[in-house]
């Protein structure tokens, strides 16, 4: 009791000497910062925070914060723009006290006056001392407790959560998205909402969650953080993610709104990041969208994806629409590997190795676009020579670039080397090049498509 008197007697004398200097006036449009009282809330706000510390060095534990309440409700009622510690403090001890209440009621009583707390802050300081808007930020520690002190009141939970997501964007709590996403569920399973409630919310937060894995791709600890919440979103997501369920969902919407880009995009994204990339839905939205917003990245796909249906011809037209639009060199030679895969495939070979010469010039170390022209060459030997040395000298070219693709790229040697013992079997005879005066170690032009020097060689 000694220590309470001695306590207020201080902080009334410390409010005497200042009074003139913090006394507001108090006019009818804002509450004065110190309330129509001020030297009664310096008072009171002495006492509640010489409390609070006190409670604070005891690992908040004690009876310290009976005391610091009394007088922090005091200046909560009376002195509301007084100070923005007075409702950090204010949930903290809040909080306490929820954990702590043995009966239902008095729980419930705490966690209304827990909201009270943020509705106030936001009212009277809905922004930081920068003078930036943290009405995203509030919303967050009030949805967050809200679901774990109330978990029953899901819409209430959702609309708060939803709105601090909107504005927090890449900025929200890993703790706001994973309560975020199990009140889009509970609201499915509680009949307030259909299961694309679900879809486009995971679609948001997988968005925020791949941007943050991206911001600390360098950064183990937060990465590591990151990827527990894109585990635990997966997680609960399974459930509800099938193709079925996914094309069976979108596809209605799809045929409502054809070109609402926003909705393909969210269409093409959910799709993609659940390997639903082979329906028609995905095909067809994405063909759309090219359509209506042609970029680098959908002509691609849709090369990709007409070449996995052999609709080549399309394909390649695509493709060469995405080799216009790129501007990034990496991109760019890999639409040409593509392409020249195709007409390899076509057994266009004299375009597939153009194309692949191409790719070659953005990324000289690609070796498997040198396997790619030697298999090229393998495959035509017999039908580039009409005798038993010219029908095997396209073995000697297609050898040599096995040799180019491991002297530029290791991780291909293998496979370089395997094709390599493979086609030396079948280079001429020595009495073969003997007969057509020839030298082992002689430069030779091969003719036919490929046109290239080369040296003689003989079959062991």
């Amino acid at each position: 009791m000694k220590t309470k008197i001695l306590i207020a007697g201080f902080a009334f004398l410390f409010v005497v000497l200042l009074s003139s200097g913090l006394q507001a006036q108090e006019d009818t449009k804002q509450i004065p910062k110190y309330g129509k009282d001020s030297i009664k809330t310096l008072t009171k706000l002495s006492l509640y925070q010489e409390f609070y510390n006190q409670w604070q060095k005891d690992g908040y534990k004690g009876n310290s914060i009976h005391d610091a309440l009394n007088s922090w409700r005091w200046v909560f009622d009376n002195a509301p723009r007084s100070s923005q510690n007075l409702y950090i403090h204010g949930t903290k001890m809040y909080r306490y006290l929820i954990n702590k209440a043995e009966k239902e009621s008095r729980k419930e009583g705490l966690v209304d006056t827990l909201m009270q707390i943020y509705d106030k802050r936001l009212t009277y300081f809905p922004t930081d001392s920068r003078g930036n808007s943290q009405e995203g930020k509030i919303l967050g520690y009030k949805g967050v407790d809200l679901y774990q002190f109330k978990p029953e009141v899901t819409n209430k939970i959702f609309d708060i959560l939803k709105r601090c997501v909107e504005l927090q964007g890449t900025q929200s709590q890993s703790a706001v998205l994973v309560y975020y996403f199990r009140t889009a569920i509970q609201k499915y399973e509680d009949g307030n909402a259909d299961k694309t409630l679900i879809v486009d919310t995971y679609d948001q937060i997988s968005t925020i969650i791949d941007e943050n894995l991206e911001k600390y791709a360098d950064n183990k600890r937060y990465r590591g953080m990151w990827e527990n919440v894109q585990a635990n979103i997966e997680n609960s997501f399974e459930p509800y993610a099938t193709c079925e369920d996914l094309t069976g969902l979108y596809s209605k919407k799809f045929q409502e709104n054809p070109e609402d880009t926003e909705l393909l995009n969210k269409i093409i994204n959910i799709l993609d990041k659940k390997d639903c990339d082979d329906t028609d839905l995905f095909f067809d939205a994405t063909k759309k969208l090219h359509e209506l917003e042609p970029t680098a990245e959908s002509a691609k796909k849709m090369g990709r994806m007409l070449l996995a249906e052999d609709k080549h011809e399309e394909a390649k037209e695509y493709l060469k629409q995405s080799i216009e639009l790129f501007d990034d060199d990496v991109e760019k030679a890999d639409a040409y590997k593509i392409l020249a895969n195709i007409y390899s495939i076509d057994k266009e070979f004299v375009k597939a190795r153009e194309y692949a010469y191409k790719s070659l010039e953005l990324i000289p170390k690609d070796g498997s676009l040198y396997i790619m022209i030697g298999d090229m060459y393998a495959s035509s030997a017999k039908q580039c020579g009409d005798n038993d040395l010219t029908s095997k000298v396209a073995y000697w070219a297609a050898v040599d670039k096995y040799q180019k693709a491991k002297q530029v790229d290791s991780t291909v040697a293998d496979k370089a080397n395997n094709r390599i013992d493979t086609y030396k079997q079948y280079f001429p005879r020595k009495e073969t090049i003997f007969f057509h005066d020839l030298s082992e170690g002689d430069s030779y032009e091969v003719e036919c498509w490929i046109n290239e020097t080369t040296t003689v060689r003989a079959s062991n």
